[in-house]
């Protein structure tokens, strides 16, 4: 087993989705503690600003802009920062969108958007990490998932999707990446109030702000634990409910959400 936590002695870290909400919020953390973070996003200007604020803190945040979905920029940005100081250390793969699907008005281009975003982002990310940290015989990896990968909820049909394969990909590789001395960890936040949620039609209970979530996620990867997930007052109770046999599931579910009353849409 790899118990590699990364420090910012042993090089710097690696932050996707870094424009706005948890993965903002993270980098200015992690720079806060001392780490040189490549902050990646498509939008250069919120870069630059975002490197603007870490000022003052003890490390300091290099914009890396890119498009997850963009293989060859993303392994163009893993072999910058392994060509720029002391290697890549710690890699967080935090970019993500949200488009809730209805199962009435169903839009193949939602689920490839999803898809290519959410899912193929983080490998297009993860493959040259895992092969820059190899090299090194040591590195920690975080994939940013999702509760809704537990089990299916109303309208995440192709977010939860993804969210759940992420979680079985972190666990499929964990077996490989511990032999080389590359830790693995994935992290499924619950509720958190960012651009991605603001469209949930339906209650979001235990809601975080970017910074609590940011903070919690910083204190999980220097954890021994392969799943960080928070606040477990509510995301314990969603773990638990994939025991229940699926009529009582769907029909809590239903209960909690209350979307067996509402209309349909049209589109």
């Amino acid at each position: 087993m790899s118990s590699f936590t990364a420090k910012p002695s042993d090089g710097s870290a690696w932050v996707t989705g870094a424009s706005s909400g948890i993965g903002k919020a993270l980098v200015l953390d992690l720079a806060g503690e001392g780490f040189t973070v490549y902050a990646t996003a498509r939008s250069e200007d919120a870069l630059a600003e975002l490197e603007r604020q870490s000022d003052g803190l003890k490390g300091q945040i290099v914009a890396a802009a890119g498009d997850v979905t963009d293989a060859e920029i993303m392994a163009g940005i893993a072999g910058r920062i392994d060509a720029d100081g002391n290697g890549l250390a710690l890699a967080v793969f935090n970019a993500g969108i949200y488009l809730p699907v209805h199962g009435e008005t169903l839009k193949v281009a939602d689920f490839d958007k999803s898809f290519s975003v959410n899912l193929s982002g983080v490998v297009n990310g993860l493959v040259p990490a895992i092969e820059r940290m190899k090299a090194r015989g040591r590195g920690q990896l975080a994939i940013v998932s999702s509760v809704t990968g537990y089990g299916g909820m109303p309208t995440s049909a192709a977010y939860g999707a993804t969210k759940a394969a992420l979680i079985n990909m972190a666990e499929s590789l964990k077996f490989d990446l511990d032999k080389i001395g590359v830790r693995i960890q994935v992290i499924n936040p619950g509720f958190v109030d960012t651009p991605a949620t603001a469209d949930n039609a339906f209650a979001m209970p235990a809601l975080l702000q970017p910074e609590e979530a940011a903070r919690r996620i910083a204190r999980g990867l220097k954890s021994g634990s392969f799943e960080i997930t928070f606040p477990r007052r509510f995301t314990y109770v969603l773990k638990a409910l994939q025991f229940l046999p699926y009529p009582a599931y769907f029909w809590l579910m239903n209960a909690a959400t209350g979307w067996k009353k509402r209309p349909l849409e049209t589109d």
